[in-house]
């Protein structure tokens, strides 16, 4: 006796050794034997030779086509011997029954199971959904088959033009053109962006990664809305000054300026004039919305993407020739530069000239201090603002040594050409602009803070910086509050602060109370922003030094060791890793291979060469 029983969902067949009314001894065809529940078995017959069955039944069920079987099958549940001998026309043999069944089992999709041996016709709705899924997914099986044979041959699917940023920053894991493009990365064992690129669809390594961080922040686009930014008040008193600014040639939101007045006391006046949107853009307001959902001005190098739309920015900032509504934090200065008063007033100033760093640099400078002079009108103001800067910085830091500055980076882009200008930090200009926000930004926040006036705070303690509702120290400047106030054109959260103050100096109710939401809501946006808008200008920076090497042709370059196998170079802003360096102590001058450059990957090899000091270097081969 034979049987052909179900077991863990498949299909078998053996020879009976053994019958014990509930369960069976079966030996397969292959030989091994195991005890089958007499519950399980669909077919009982006689006859030899089982090692060509399954085969044997196989070959009837493909011959059995699915659907008409379904057409016949009625929409009762039915067992399938009884289908097998409607199907057939006869008492069925066991083969033709074995055939039958796999055939209803193996089409899940017209025939439902209901128990063993027994099924069940799928509705018609349900078949034709079925049905459908399964074309559309041969379709996509096809198309996606042609996506990667295209995307292999270096072509871009037509399809793939239009899904670049998608498929490049944030990609639909399910769309068969991610799962085609992922597919063609492991043949060739490529990036996604590598592919592109290899099709021709990549403009640029610097667009990559601009679009990234536009697709990912500025989905909308770059540049603020256009709209028309209302005037700040009419009535605004003028003040009898005549104030500059300090700013790099590139500079457009123009936000501070100073002012330099001789009192007939044989004191001074020095005036800290900040611009003053917050008189014209109200809370809530249209413009308002644009720059608390950006809440500063991205810089990176060759572009910037400002916080504010352009009416705003020209109507605001401090530019040279015209009177301007400003903020102004007055400094009644003693001949030994102590702070004998205080004031802060909204009015409007009279800027008489933007000076530029590049200009300026060239007679107010070292050199020039040390003659005591500074040939330029405004020569005499110049040299009191930096007498002030270092008295201040002297308060601030009292006795503690002062720290080397690191030089600063400038980075110019023309004709897809960098030129990056070193500048060493600390210089005079630095000293005076520097030393001034700092003091108007601790004054404005002690003045908050000593009315009960909410406020932003940037607090530093434990060498920890961070935004704050609570007034506290800042440890790394020495001084006992700080409300960044001093850049709202640029920064939100000054424009935030500018109300307050503002508010303040009227002796009207301020807008955002302590606890408020909306202030809350825009220290937190603000840290978020100003972390994520800082790591795109590094990242870019370090692109165009990637550029700069490979444009330079540079095969050497000289670097000071930071710590372990971490470096920076001597004549650009990077920091990177050099896996041969030698154990050598921090400070030490190396000189470094340079090859691998890959600016799409943000990528470059560095291989130590010598040490070198001030009598020879050392190279390699002798470490």
């Amino acid at each position: 006796m034979n049987v052909f029983y179900e077991e863990e969902g498949a299909f078998k067949v053996g020879t009976v050794l053994a019958d014990n009314d509930t369960s069976l001894q079966v030996e397969a065809p292959h030989g091994k034997r195991s005890k089958v529940k007499a519950a399980a078995v669909l077919l009982r017959f006689e006859g030899a030779g089982l090692g060509d069955f399954m085969s044997a039944a196989q070959k009837v069920a493909e011959g059995i086509d699915a659907d008409f079987l379904w057409q016949c099958c009625g929409q009762e549940e039915f067992a399938f011997a009884t289908l097998a001998k409607d199907y057939f026309g006869h008492v069925p043999a066991p083969l033709e029954s074995a055939g039958l069944l796999l055939k209803l089992h193996g089409a899940p999709m017209y025939f439902y199971k209901k128990g063993r041996g027994r099924y069940k016709a799928a509705p018609p709705d349900s078949l034709k959904a079925a049905l459908a899924s399964v074309e559309r997914k041969r379709k996509e099986a096809e198309q996606r088959s042609r996506y990667v044979a295209q995307l292999v041959a270096g072509q871009l699917p037509p399809e793939f033009a239009l899904l670049r940023p998608v498929l490049l920053y944030r990609p639909e894991k399910q769309s068969s053109e991610w799962k085609a493009l992922e597919e063609a990365c492991e043949k060739l064992k490529l990036s996604p962006a590598r592919i592109f690129e290899r099709c021709g669809a990549l403009p640029s390594s610097h667009d990559y990664h601009l679009e990234r961080f536009l697709f990912e922040h500025f989905p909308r686009g770059a540049a603020p809305p256009e709209m028309a930014a209302p005037p700040p008040p009419q009535d605004l008193p003028l003040a009898d000054v005549e104030a500059f600014s300090i700013d790099d040639v590139t500079t457009t939101e123009i936000d501070d300026a100073f002012s330099v007045t001789r009192l007939s006391d044989g004191n001074f006046h020095i005036g800290i004039h900040i611009a003053a949107p917050a008189l014209g853009i109200a809370p809530g307001s249209t413009i308002d919305t644009v720059a608390c959902a950006r809440q500063s001005t991205v810089y990176y190098p060759g572009g910037k993407i400002t916080m504010l739309p352009e009416s705003a920015i020209g109507m605001f900032s401090l530019a040279e020739r015209r009177q301007c509504p400003a903020l102004s934090l007055y400094l009644k200065i003693a001949p030994d530069l102590s702070i004998v008063a205080s004031a802060t007033r909204v009015e409007r100033v009279n800027i008489a000239e933007n000076l530029r760093h590049d200009t300026l640099e060239e007679v107010l400078n070292e050199a020039a201090l040390a003659t005591g002079r500074v040939e330029h009108r405004l020569g005499e103001a110049l040299l009191l603002l930096l007498r002030l800067a270092r008295s201040l910085e002297q308060s601030r830091r009292g006795a503690a040594p002062e720290y080397e500055p690191r030089p600063e980076y400038s980075f110019y882009i023309e004709n897809d050409r960098v030129r990056i200008a070193r500048r060493q930090r600390g210089t005079p200009i630095d000293k005076i602009v520097s030393e001034l926000m700092i003091q108007v930004n601790s004054a404005w926040g002690g003045y908050l803070a000593e009315n009960g006036v909410a406020g932003i705070y940037r607090v530093q303690d434990g060498g920890k910086v961070r935004m704050s509702t609570v007034p506290a120290g800042h440890e790394g400047l020495g001084v006992e509050s700080y409300a960044w106030a001093s850049s709202p054109l640029r920064r939100y959260v000054d424009l935030v602060n500018q109300r307050q103050i503002i508010a303040l100096a009227r002796g009207e109710q301020a807008p955002y109370r302590a606890g408020d939401e909306r202030l809350l809501a825009a220290m937190r946006d603000f840290e978020f922003a100003h972390e994520t808008y800082g790591e795109f200008q590094r990242q870019m920076e370090r692109y165009w030094c990637l550029r700069w090497l490979s444009q330079e042709n540079a095969r050497t370059v000289t670097a000071t060791v930071i710590r372990e196998n971490l470096v920076r170079f001597d004549n650009l802003p990077l920091v990177v890793r050099v896996p041969s360096l030698p154990a050598l102590a921090p400070g030490s001058l190396v000189e470094l291979a340079v090859s691998g450059l890959d600016p799409l990957e943000l990528t470059l090899h560095c291989e130590f060469k010598s040490q070198l000091d001030a009598g020879r270097a050392v190279t390699a081969s002798e470490g």
